[in-house]
């Protein structure tokens, strides 16, 4: 064996024996490293503390002084610009404006002309009959009605789903309504950007509503209204606001009928639902899915 063979055998058996000793356990070492224990969960985030209950004397007076204007008003009417929030897919709302022109005399006259977002209707109520219409299609729903406007208005949400978000306005006491159960009542201050008159703004809140107002510094009449609802899991904003106020005017004898309505098909005075498809018909056929796009070309 050549002196190189040898050196060759050496140096390939200490490569082997250094291989051994540092892939085997080595004898008479510490015990295995214990597994890490799983990190425990976070501690929930404390609630925010409870805003303590405050009902300023001054917030309530503007809310009294807003709503006795109205009770007293034997006739009066003017105009509702309503914003109100839905959903949309891509996640900000979007907001539908309506319009309605409204007219009442107490204790048993009503119109409310309706216009914006959806169909045109008008609602009339006499003291005897109560009349949705909708001029485009020309039918018309009529029942008879209570004597009141609160209790025509509460007939006509429970048997055909018809109401409307300045309701409270019209009712003798909009006071006990408005502030029904209220917990925060808050002053907020002067503004000169509502309605083109003067105004103070106030908030309060219950269980249900979070609402602000902002009343005619001069006539205590409410020029603006925001409404944001507690059980409403998207925080949809209702905006509405007022204009073109007349108390106790003298409405002509026709304003709480239609004529042109009367003339029209009846349908029952009832929710609406949805049209079943005639006996016999078809489903629509469901919509293709879209073709897959041309494979891309494949790069060298």
């Amino acid at each position: 064996m050549t002196s190189l063979h040898a050196a060759a055998l050496r140096a390939a058996a200490a490569f082997a024996c250094l291989v051994l000793a540092t892939s085997a356990p080595a004898q008479g070492t510490a015990a295995p490293a214990k597994p890490a224990q799983v990190a425990k969960p976070a501690a929930k985030a404390a609630k925010p503390p409870r805003v303590p209950l405050l009902v300023e004397p001054r917030a309530i007076d503007l809310i009294k002084a807003a709503s006795a204007r109205l009770a007293a008003a034997k006739a009066m009417s003017f105009a509702a610009i309503v914003d109100i929030e839905y959903p949309s897919k891509l996640g900000p709302p979007l907001a539908y404006p309506v319009r309605y022109d409204v007219a009442m005399q107490r204790p048993d006259k009503l119109r409310v002309l309706q216009n914006g977002a959806g169909a045109a209707n008008e609602f009339y109520f006499d003291g005897k009959l109560m009349m949705a219409y909708v001029p485009e299609a020309h039918l018309v729903a009529v029942a008879d009605a209570p004597p009141t406007i609160e209790a025509a208005l509460k007939m006509a949400s429970d048997k055909a789903a018809i109401y409307y978000p300045f309701m409270d306005l019209l009712l003798p006491d909009p006071y006990a309504v408005m502030t029904n159960k209220v917990l925060h009542a808050f002053y907020i201050g002067p503004s000169g950007a509502v309605g083109g008159v003067p105004t103070e703004a106030v908030a309060w809140a219950t269980n249900d509503v979070f609402i602000q107002m902002w009343v005619g510094t001069e006539d205590k009449l409410p020029r603006r209204i925001r409404a944001m609802f507690a059980n409403d899991p998207l925080k949809l904003r209702h905006d509405m606001q007022l204009s073109n106020w007349q108390i106790d005017p003298s409405h002509a004898a026709d304003t709480f009928a239609s004529a042109k309505a009367q003339t029209a098909p009846r349908i029952p005075f009832a929710k609406p639902v949805a049209v079943p498809p005639p006996p016999g018909s078809k489903p629509a056929p469901k919509a293709a899915k879209p073709t897959n796009a041309a494979p891309s070309p494949k790069t060298p």
